[in-house]
This record gives structure tokens, C-alpha cells and sequence, in this order.
């Protein structure tokens, strides 16, 4: 069984003992997470798709970790200018584990 999920303007594809890696939520290590935001379930009683979204579906989700992934550098140039212009920006993320899944 799975399900399709949005969360922080992405769509995810989840299963029960998944870690997926979203876009940052308020909360700390070990907190419960309810996303409602279901499009899609396939299960053994078949595909169940919103419009867009499933009414009465939820995805259960445990925060496992709060990071920041690795630095990526945005660099700036014109030639002949002497314009140049680095900078770093490091995203933050949460880590899910996926509990559950109830259509």
C-alpha cells in the first residue's frame, strides 16, 4: 500500500516504513505529523484518487530529524566587468517516517 502526497509545494510517493525527506515543519524529534493533503491511495482494495484530494485520508508521519542539507554555491559573473558574486545557501529540511496510512 501506498500513497501520493503533498507537502511544501512537492508531491511525494510514501509507503509504511518509508523516510522521505520534505520541505521544513514546525515541530521537534518524535513529534506526530498528520498530513491530509492525500491525492492518491493504492491499496489491495484498489486505486482511490482524489479530486484533488481524498476526503477522510490521512498519512501518519513521526518527525525523525531537522537538518540543513549540504551548502550550495551560487556564483555570479560578467565578463569583462569585474562583477563577480558568490554566495551559499544551505536548505532546510524534515525527515519523515512513515507510520501509517489510512484512507
Amino acid at each position: 500500500m501506498y500513497a501520493i502526497v503533498r507537502t511544501g509545494g512537492k508531491q511525494y510517493q510514501v509507503a509504511c516504513g518509508d523516510q522521505v525527506r520534505v520541505e521544513k515543519l514546525e515541530g521537534n524529534v518524535g513529534d506526530n505529523i498528520d498530513l491530509v493533503d492525500v491525492l492518491m491511495v493504492v491499496g489491495d482494495d484498489g486505486v482511490k484518487v482524489g479530486q484533488p484530494v481524498l476526503e477522510n485520508a490521512k498519512v501518519t508521519a513521526k518527525i525523525a530529524e531537522q537538518g540543513r542539507a549540504k551548502k550550495v554555491i551560487v556564483f555570479k559573473k560578467k565578463r569583462r566587468k569585474g562583477y563577480r558574486l558568490k554566495n551559499g545557501h544551505r536548505q532546510s529540511y524534515t525527515a519523515l517516517k512513515i507510520e501509517d496510512i489510512s484512507a
